[in-house]
């Protein structure tokens, strides 16, 4: 029976590489799936484009790529990255450019078409909603403020782009999972109308999305058991044609796949394990099963599926004011009640300095920054160190300036004993996320696929 083996690239900008090249040495996969965008990624994408035009992709795609992909090339591994971000056709250029630079040949495809941005006045002029999906409110409330949009793609782009002989697929704004369903559709010729191994591929997908946290990352049972945590392997796939997949990782590297890893991995991000909702199926993950066979090896199957929403999900970046933060430590005796003085010495001088502040954050790291309300009391007294955390947002650039140079004067005329002194951020701006949703024929039309032949 034919199958496929899928890799897991990275689970976020930032994620390292390290693991995928064990992957691509011993896995013995046909495709890695690397999983670079997540609401944060995309604002600050959209902070890099405002610098230079030409950015607004990953900026670890090149180096990524530059180590990796003499390992691929020659085992005919497949690359398939949401990594354009903002700007897949930018990405594909810079790919484009390095491999003529280093004399590597390669067919590189970006999918375009899931940013709104330059279509929302004329579809808000034909009266489509854009009301905010958990809210409700009316995106009248930020229009004047939005500077990008993005509807969640799905798998058909990248099938079409394995189709006409892509090595590296490049993407923007892809559901995560789809990433991993797309190169099993491609090899095994699923129907779209074929839900449940869908289904199947979707949940194969999301298990392997997050990189490491599959395969004993992150791990909220016993994490202490987790062997060479240090050396861990990422996951990967062995699909069947009829979708079922043992996951499994690179043998000799470390972390666990087990019933336990993956179950915790299953749920994560779903509301609704009832209908999991994607833009290539709505998924059951009450049907799944989970078999443990011991050595890391794990089957999944049973997932069933109906048909996709008629709507997707987009996700919209609009600019929210200024922050500015500063960050003052305070040591034993009595390390809670200074940093709480001192806090209340920052809010009588920010009224009386009229500095415009829409929201004010006060966190006293070492007590309450992690728990908040939760925090027990009881403690607080025998806390050795507290750090002081102040932010606030503001609509005002200057305000933020005047914030922060309120901070200063408190090592002499303030509580006793600042022990450390976490810095003085200056403001930054911040970009509010709009979650909505679009009609997917008024996305899916606009959708293409660009390939480009790279030779030395």
């Amino acid at each position: 029976m034919k199958t496929v083996r899928i890799g897991s690239g990275l689970g976020f900008y930032g994620d390292t590489w390290k693991p995928v090249r064990v992957t691509l040495e011993r896995g013995e996969v046909q495709y890695i799936a690397s999983d670079h965008l997540s609401e944060l990624t995309l604002a600050i994408l959209q902070k890099d484009r405002q610098k230079d035009p030409s950015a607004g992709f990953t900026k670890d795609l090149v180096p990524m790529l530059r180590e990796l992909w003499p390992l691929a090339q020659p085992r005919g591994v497949r690359f398939i990255l949401n990594a354009g971000g903002l700007n897949p056709l930018g990405a594909q250029q810079a790919l484009a450019t390095a491999f003529k630079a280093t004399g590597w040949s390669a067919r590189i495809a970006a999918v375009t078409g899931d940013a709104l941005g330059d279509r929302l006045e004329s579809l808000m002029a034909q009266g489509i909603p854009f009301d905010h999906m958990d809210t409700g409110a009316s995106i009248e409330t930020v229009r004047d403020r939005l500077v990008f949009a993005n509807a969640y793609l799905g798998a058909s782009p990248i099938v079409d782009a394995l189709g006409q002989g892509a090595d590296i697929v490049i993407t923007g704004r892809v559901a995560d999972a789809a990433l991993f369903l797309a190169p099993l559709i491609h090899e095994f010729g699923w129907s779209w109308q074929d839900h449940d191994r869908l289904a199947q591929g979707i949940v194969v997908g999301h298990l392997l999305e997050c990189s490491g946290q599959a395969s004993g990352g992150n791990f909220g049972g016993d994490w202490r058991s987790i062997p060479d945590m240090a050396h861990l392997g990422f996951p990967l796939a062995e699909v069947s044609e009829d979708g079922t997949a043992v996951i499994t990782k690179a043998p000799g590297t470390g972390g666990r796949v087990s019933f336990d890893t993956l179950r915790e991995q299953l749920l994560y991000e779903v509301h609704n394990p009832h209908r999991y909702l994607t833009p290539d199926v709505t998924v059951d993950l009450g049907t799944v099963s989970l078999e443990d066979r011991g050595n890391d090896r794990v089957i999944v199957s049973g997932a069933t599926g109906t048909a996709p929403p008629e709507t997707l999900k987009v996700v919209g970046g609009y600019s929210d004011g200024h922050m500015a933060q500063a960050i003052l430590g305070y040591a034993w005796p009595d390390a809670l009640e200074k940093a709480r003085a001192a806090a209340d010495i920052i809010k009588v001088q920010l009224a009386e300095a009229k500095i415009r502040a829409d929201e004010i954050v006060t966190e006293f790291i070492g007590y309450d920054s992690l728990h908040g309300p939760l925090s027990d009391p009881r403690h607080a007294a025998e806390l050795n160190e507290v750090y002081l955390r102040m932010a606030i947002r503001t609509p005002e650039l200057s305000h933020g300036d005047r914030f922060n140079r309120l901070f200063p004067p408190l090592a002499l005329s303030g509580p006793p004993f600042i022990g450390g002194y976490g810095g003085i951020t200056p403001p930054r701006e911040l970009l509010g996320i709009w979650p909505t949703t679009i009609r997917r024929d008024l996305v899916e039309p606009f959708v293409s696929v660009h390939v480009e032949e790279v030779t030395p």
